[in-house]
């Protein structure tokens, strides 16, 4: 069900426009994406769901959510989803019009050779779906996790569903940011005075793109095999 719903996300994305622009119409196709992967999480964790007939005595030992998920995983995506808060607060307090006068759109420097305007810049026209699509799937994911770590019958299982659970969210994390820090990268890269805190922006950027690149794609492998990385976990 896991695959399914992976499937149905990129079928959903392929087919449906959900903003006329591209650059927006991905921030919502990773949402999406990391949704219906949650879905489908949760379809399988209804389907596997033991019948009451095979419980032979109640668990009096709480189960807590995380003693299931990935615990470093899970740090490192808070942190990401962190990084993500403040790399859009600080391109919606330097955002301004683009060239054709749209809000939020574009960044303007003053160098001593003049102005110039940079574009696009993930101001608050791109924060809106980013942070709207972050906090539907943080709750989605919480919830999706507390219902996994509830369930009756394997320990496993609820292991299994609770990686991929987190996997989906890490998708929501940090494929967001990786598109707005190289979206502004590429914009302090393209400024023609820069000093040293430029270079120090930039290097912050780089840092956090590449990581969060490579989390990407291991969120992908988790949410799709989870089972692999639960029976190497130490």
């Amino acid at each position: 069900m896991r695959w399914a719903g992976a499937a149905i996300g990129l079928a959903v994305n392929a087919l449906v426009t959900f903003n006329p622009e591209p650059d927006v119409d991905l921030l919502y196709g990773f949402h999406v994406f990391g949704l219906c992967v949650m879905a489908g999480v949760f379809a399988a964790d209804v389907i596997a769901r033991p019948s009451p007939g095979w419980l032979r005595a109640a668990e009096v030992t709480p189960r807590l959510i995380r003693d299931y998920v990935p615990r470093s995983l899970t740090a490192a995506l808070a942190a990401q989803a962190i990084a993500l808060l403040v790399l859009l607060i600080v391109a919606a307090m330097t955002a301004s019009a683009d060239t054709d006068g749209r809000p939020g759109r574009a960044l303007s420097v003053t160098c001593p050779a003049g102005t110039h305007l940079f574009s696009p810049w993930p101001g608050p026209y791109y924060a809106w779906p980013t942070l709207g699509g972050l906090a539907l799937g943080t709750v989605a994911c919480a919830l999706l996790l507390r219902r996994v770590t509830a369930r009756s019958g394997d320990d496993d299982q609820r292991r299994i569903n609770a990686w991929a659970a987190v996997g989906a969210w890490g998708v929501l994390v940090s494929a967001p940011l990786f598109a707005v820090s190289l979206t502004m990268g590429l914009v302090v890269l393209s400024v023609p005075c820069g000093g040293a805190m430029t270079d120090v922006a930039l290097s912050g950027l780089v840092v956090a793109a590449v990581t969060s690149a490579l989390t990407a794609g291991h969120c992908l492998g988790v949410l799709l095999l989870p089972q692999a990385y639960v029976k190497a976990r130490p």
